[in-house]
């Protein structure tokens, strides 16, 4: 943040009820930069709280920001020295965006790479579809370390939902770029770091409850916009098939299902889903799965 060619912001921190000494290093920092940097210490505030999960964290530090536009950022994450700046630009030349995003690397297991985005190789800036960009890759447009949103739209929408444990980001975004015009730079301005665990990432092993899990919200009124809904498709054929193979959620998996326009997707899906034994593809998805890994330990070599 310091290194920001952009230095007009403010800086709050949350702690989430971190349980190493992240803490302790930042009271170290902040003191440091009492007596060495007092213009830039007051920028900065840093609250403590027992842990409650990310999205109360977030809603938490926006309810104390002073400014029109939030940025975030969490540890892990970075971004490059002139991110602030350029989505500063272009916040100035699509004054009446609701949301902004920059495009940004995707680091794993050592390697960097661009996001995939579905946008064109010659685009550079401008208003999107949201849905419709989305939808090509499965890339997110609006990753939350590289998106900032106006303030009161945020309030407006209330922010995170605090019950979900995976797509907090993509609930929000949705609710918000299905109703305001969507302003993106086709710019890496961060990295985005993957290094966890396969068990630990959403395709991975960990299964969640309806309540948890964005793609079993009721999104209500959007079901009309036939955007959202290739998209929503697209990403329950792909989300649900850990959930499908393994009966979690038999219910709420087979009446989203049950809804589903399949000649509008891959064949393969209809192999999944509809055609192939189950515990034939239980043990294709496991050989890939163990693939995967392989391949993730030799890079590492």
């Amino acid at each position: 943040m310091l290194s920001q060619t952009f230095q007009e912001f403010e800086l709050i921190v949350v702690d989430d009820g971190s349980t190493d000494d992240s803490y302790a290093q930042l009271s170290v920092i902040s003191h440091r930069l009492s007596v060495d940097a007092p213009e830039i210490y007051k920028k900065i505030r840093v609250i403590q709280q027992q842990n409650q999960g990310v999205s109360t964290a977030r809603n938490n530090g926006v309810k104390l920001a002073k400014y029109d536009y939030i940025a975030f950022l969490d540890a892990d994450d970075s971004w490059e020295p002139t991110y602030l700046e350029e989505m500063n630009d272009l916040i100035a030349a699509y004054p009446k965006a609701g949301i902004y995003g920059s495009s940004y690397f995707i680091i794993k297991n050592g390697k960097k790479r661009i996001a995939p985005i579905g946008v064109e190789k010659d685009f550079d800036s401008g208003l999107i579809n949201y849905c419709q960009v989305y939808s090509k890759t499965l890339c997110m447009p609006l990753w939350t370390g590289a998106t900032i949103i106006r303030k009161s739209i945020f309030d407006l929408e209330n922010g995170f939902n605090s019950q979900l444990k995976l797509g907090e980001d993509f609930d929000l975004w949705i609710r918000v770029a299905t109703k305001q015009p969507v302003a993106f730079l086709n710019k890496q301005l961060a990295n985005y770091h993957q290094d966890v665990d396969l068990a630990n990432r959403a395709i991975g092993e960990k299964l969640y409850q309806p309540q948890e899990h964005m793609l079993f919200t009721d999104y209500g009124e959007l079901k009309n916009n036939s955007d959202f809904v290739y998209l929503y498709e697209r990403l329950a054929l792909y989300g649900f098939l850990p959930y499908y193979l393994k009966g979690k959620n038999k219910k709420e998996v087979k009446a989203i299902l049950s809804q589903i326009r399949w000649d509008q997707h891959e064949f393969k899906y209809i192999l999944y889903y509809r055609l192939l034994p189950r515990q034939l593809v239980l043990l294709y998805n496991k050989l890939m799965r163990l693939g995967s890994q392989i391949k993730r330990r030799v890079n590492e070599m």
